[in-house]
This record gives C-alpha cells, structure tokens and sequence, in this order.
C-alpha cells in the first residue's frame, strides 16, 4: 500500500482527453495530471495471471476494466483536473481516469485496485450497463 506522499513522488503525466457520459453529455479537451499505471506495475509487480482490475472507490462502488485499458498511455490515476487538485464533487483526493470509455468505467474516490485473472462485473454493470462500455459504439446497456 502507498501513502498518499508516495504516491505523488512518482513520474506524473499530463493528459488532454474528452470525457463522454452515458447521459449523452460529453466534456472536450479536459486536462488530467496523475499517475499512469506503468508506475504503479513497477513497484506492485502484477502477477502473470492479472488480465482484469476492480477499481474499489467510497461507499462499496466499484469500476471494472481490462488490465490493457490501464496500460493504455491515456489512462491515468489522476489527482488533478484543469491545472487543480480534484475536487470531492469529481473523486478528490483520487480517481481513475478511462478515456477511451463511458465515464463511469473512472472511479471517483479511488481507494484501490484489485488485480484479477477473470472479470468481475462493477457496480453499474451489474444493474444492466454494457461491460465494454464504448462510446463510440454508444455500448450504453447490456441487455
């Protein structure tokens, strides 16, 4: 486990991303600051075996992803939006940023992640949201 200081001591990286809501809203060329998961891999040393993770966040919510869509450059645990600190209204002190997926795959309030080698549907996905959640397939609802 990091403390918070430790984690803020890793390499941060910037990113410019657009942010698509499964309500049909969607935010441009917002700017993230944080921590890419290739940081992290180098100190937690994955097993062989991890192919899935759960984001765990406040309240028992929970996001789940492929591995590969952290390992993705444009993925981050960010810190910062827009050139400051997170607020709590959007995952202060923490959250888990998935562009290239509906927003809700980026857990706010982040406080782990669990490596896994099958998936495991998240909160959302078990109340009938897409797995994958593409938005440019618009992959909204499972069913």
């Amino acid at each position: 486990m990091l403390t918070w200081d430790e984690l803020q001591a890793l390499p941060a990286t910037e990113i410019v991303t657009d942010i698509h809501c499964v309500t049909r809203w969607s935010r441009f060329d917002t700017r993230f600051k944080g921590i890419r998961w290739r940081e992290l891999a180098e100190l937690v040393q994955p097993k062989p075996s991890a192919r899935f993770v759960v984001a765990h966040a406040e309240q028992g919510f929970t996001a789940n992803v492929p591995l590969s869509f952290l390992e993705d450059d444009a993925a981050l645990l960010a810190y910062e939006a827009d050139g400051e600190p997170l607020t709590p209204d959007h995952g202060w002190p923490l959250r888990l940023v998935v562009p290239r997926k509906y927003f809700w795959k980026s857990a706010k309030w982040l406080r782990g992640l669990e490596l896994l080698d099958r998936d495991q549907p998240g909160f959302w996905e078990r109340y009938g949201y897409h797995n994958d959640a593409d938005y440019t397939k618009e992959q909204r609802y499972g069913f």
